[in-house]
């Protein structure tokens, strides 16, 4: 069993897991070394570009973790979304659900 869970049903990516408590804290991590590399990468310290190295991994990686979860929750949504336009559609034109 992996750390980091890859498969998700749309039920289970609904809900909270260790997945996005991981997510939250590398986002944090990613948003300041980011901002901090790109401040001193502009006045050309070799401690800016390491940094901001550190925080592109690090923004990789929560895409990593995070994208499958959104993945299933964005399919399910427009699956719902496409049944729910059918329906309007269905009003619409004045014909009877079967």
């Amino acid at each position: 069993m992996a750390f980091i869970r890859r498969n998700w049903t749309p039920e289970e990516a609904d809900e909270w897991h260790k997945e996005d408590w991981i997510a939250i804290i590398l986002s944090v991590i990613s948003y300041i070394t980011l901002t901090i590399g790109v401040a001193l990468s502009f006045l050309l310290l070799t401690e800016g570009f390491i940094i901001l190295l550190i925080g592109v991994i690090v923004t990789l990686l929560m895409y990593w973790v995070i994208d499958p979860k959104l993945r299933v929750i964005s399919n399910e949504y427009e699956k719902k979304q496409k049944e729910f336009l059918e329906h309007i559609e269905e009003i619409q034109r004045w014909e009877v659900r079967s």
